[in-house]
Order: structure tokens, then C-alpha cells, then sequence
């Protein structure tokens, strides 16, 4: 597999790993309906993310479409995470792994 791949599909790895931890903990947040946007998003962006990964790693036609889709998410979840960062660590490390997230996508879409 071509290097840039494997750096992109690391990055979508390790967003979905973070989006799922984020959701997770958010859930036990004591105001958890403050948290709703944040889970929400964290969820779409894990899934995104995952169908996305498969797409590179077969080497679809398809995929740029849904590394802008991606891009897009990913930003829109970082965007609300980092409003969380400040008193939940678990949102500033889902904003971190979703901004290099958004970024591979990016340069993914570019090659």
C-alpha cells in the first residue's frame, strides 16, 4: 500500500478511536444534554471515518468525494469539541486527532 495511504488511513484510524471515546465519555458528562451536539458529531464523524478508511484501502473510484465529506465532518466535530476542551480532556484529544484528521483528508484529496 502507498505510503500517503497508510498515513491517511492511520489518521481516520485514530479519529474513529477518538470520536468513539469522545461520545462515550460525553455520555457520563453530569449535563449530558449540553453534550448532545458533541455526541452527535462524534458519532458521524466515526462512521464517516470508517467508511472512508475502506474506500482508500480498496482503492475506490469514489473515494475523493468522501475524503470531502470527511474533511468536512471531521471540522465540524473538531469545531465542537474544541468549545468542550477546556473542562473535558477527552474532547480537546477528539478536536486534536479530528483537525489531523481533517488535514490528511485534505492532502489526500490533493494528491
Amino acid at each position: 500500500m502507498h505510503t500517503q495511504n497508510q498515513s491517511l488511513l492511520d489518521a481516520l484510524n485514530a479519529c474513529i478511536a477518538a470520536c468513539e471515546h469522545c461520545a462515550t465519555a460525553c455520555l457520563q458528562e453530569d449535563n449530558v444534554k449540553m453534550m448532545a451536539r458533541c455526541v452527535l458529531l462524534d458519532r458521524d464523524c466515526a462512521d464517516i471515518c470508517a467508511l472512508t478508511a475502506r474506500f482508500i484501502a480498496r482503492g475506490s473510484e469514489h473515494a475523493a468525494h468522501l475524503l470531502r465529506e470527511c474533511a468536512e465532518i471531521c471540522k465540524a466535530c473538531a469545531d465542537e469539541c474544541e468549545k468542550h476542551g477546556a473542562h473535558s480532556e477527552h474532547c480537546r484529544q477528539c478536536a486534536e486527532a479530528c483537525r489531523r484528521c481533517e488535514q490528511a483528508c485534505r492532502q489526500g484529496i490533493a494528491a
